[in-house]
């Protein structure tokens, strides 16, 4: 038979729980409009206190909730780097090892069959690691089909992993980070939570000045303004300008990034492949709508409204591109939208809106078009011709886990009265996905994506949703990953919402 392979990718990155449990977030000082004092100095960084961040008890039943979740995405603990620490103790995979676990008939494996690799750690100088903490994914892929299906992973903890999934297409494996890495992510995450630099400029008249905004600020002797949501809780600050109030805000926008390393801590962050030879199969072909015609008839008399950021706007563009619509603010320079798809004849409407802060997106966007994705749902009337999709996690990554939790429980109340008010209305929900290597992967990385692809499928299990898994569908096509997955994918994700909408 022919020959085909695994992929593996194992990115080395810790999540490392630094917040009380059991809350919300919010400013441990207390805000205020006004300024309280004489502006003396504009804010300086500084170590984050123990009381940077503090938190807002929960109900009970969310709490417990929440304490199961983030038991759910614990992850094993990995040795601190020595001061300064040597590269060649680090994960290399030209020593690692792997292991096609006995399955089959002789050397032989079959559609149907279980495959499992035991892989074994080594670093560059060919010792054996002895402690876990590597985030492993793992797929085998068919290119001739474009399709794929994604594994599982077991880490035993002490520098082997074993990665188990139904034979049914080719492969490769490859080793994106060591564990040392996670341990880099993990002191990024505790020291520096507010290292993606996000800013509004206040004006009034001849009068502007630009501050620093987040979900919680340092201290100083500067006064904040609090923009944290009336209705749904989400927290939101900005340091107050001198000479301007806080209803002078303007816009929001990303100001770039203030990564701190140390020494050799960059060079971690390589990726290294390695391969596995197995057995060539066969797999299914997938329905698709492949063509305009197709594509208006199933959207044909329908409302159809998207949330999130820029990896749901895909969806929308993908619709818009191929399809002959009426399109309002379609050469919007900022692709940050409002956008919207209107065919009066078919009686067809698409809307997308962009979700409010944190956004880190090189464009300004003005506080009129900063909304929460929970109020845009209370505003659906619903019915069986409508549509809610909705995704939210790029922008997130950088944020304590809490408050990833919170922002979804927000989402949760407000799909849970949706669809008590309007039981037919289809909800879609898109969940993260791999982004691979990027300039900004000290803030926006997988490893902390792996633990947001958790949460959202067990914040909104045993609704009547649907989800778009958008992390197996990337995780399992041959394509490189990317935060913005390619037009193949969509058009297989954008299949699944037709389907869910058009099951006949």
């Amino acid at each position: 038979s022919k020959c085909s392979y695994v992929h593996f990718w194992v990115y080395s990155e810790l999540f490392k729980r630094n917040y009380k449990e059991n809350s919300a977030i919010i400013n441990k000082k207390v805000t205020s409009t006004q300024p309280t004092a004489p502006h003396t100095a504009p804010p300086t960084a500084s170590p984050v206190p123990d009381n940077f961040c503090t938190f807002k008890p929960l109900s009970s039943v969310e709490a417990e909730e929440e304490r199961l979740i983030l038991e759910s995405i614990a992850w094993p603990e990995t040795p601190p780097l020595p001061a300064p620490f040597s590269l060649k103790q680090t994960t290399h995979a030209a020593h690692s090892t792997f292991i096609i676990l006995p399955g089959g008939v002789g050397d032989e494996r079959h559609v149907g069959d279980q495959l499992e690799v035991m892989i074994k750690m080594y670093d560059f100088q060919g010792n054996p690691k002895k402690s876990g903490g590597d985030a492993i994914v793992a797929r085998l892929h068919n290119r001739a089909l474009e399709a794929g299906v994604a594994g599982r992973v077991v880490d035993h903890l002490n520098g082997s992993y074993s990665a188990v999934f139904p034979l049914l297409w080719e492969g490769s494996v490859t080793l994106v980070h060591s564990s040392e890495a996670i341990t880099v992510l993990r002191r990024l995450n505790r020291e520096h939570p507010d290292r993606t630099i996000l800013k509004s400029l206040f004006r009034s008249g001849s009068v502007s000045e630009t501050t620093i905004c987040n979900i919680c600020l340092r201290q100083t002797n500067q006064p904040q303004c609090n923009y944290t949501d009336l209705h749904t809780g989400d927290p939101w600050f900005c340091y107050k300008p001198k000479e301007l109030s806080c209803d002078d805000r303007m816009n929001h926008i990303n100001g770039g990034m203030d990564i701190k390393l140390k020494a050799n801590e960059a060079n971690l962050f390589k990726r290294i492949s390695f391969t596995v030879n197995i057995s060539e199969s066969s797999g299914t072909k997938v329905h698709q709508f492949n063509n305009s015609s197709a594509i208006s008839q199933c959207l044909k008399g329908k409302v159809v409204h998207m949330y999130g950021d820029s990896t749901v706007r895909q969806w929308f563009e993908y619709l818009d591109f191929n399809c002959i619509y009426f399109t309002i603010n379609r050469n919007n320079p900022k692709k940050s939208g409002p956008f919207m798809i209107w065919d009066n004849a078919k009686n067809i409407l698409v809307k997308f809106h962009l979700h409010g802060p944190p956004l880190s997106i090189s464009v300004l966007i003005p506080t009129s078009e900063l909304r929460y994705i929970a109020n845009e749902i209370d505003d659906v009337v619903g019915g069986t011709n409508t549509v809610v999709i909705f995704g939210i996690w790029a922008h997130l990554t950088p944020f304590p886990m809490q408050f990833y939790i919170r922002r979804l429980y927000g989402i949760r109340r407000a799909v849970i009265r949706l669809l008590n008010r309007a039981p037919d209305t289809l909800v879609v929900i898109r969940t993260p996905n791999l982004r691979g290597t990027n300039p900004n992967i000290f803030a926006f990385n997988d490893w902390y994506a792996i633990q947001q692809d958790k949460v959202v499928r067990a914040v909104f299990k045993g609704l009547n949703v649907q989800l778009v898994d958008a992390w197996e569908m990337v995780l399992a096509h041959h394509l490189p990953h990317y935060i913005h997955p390619p037009p193949p994918i969509i058009r297989n994700m954008v299949n699944i919402i037709l389907s869910h909408m058009c099951p006949q």
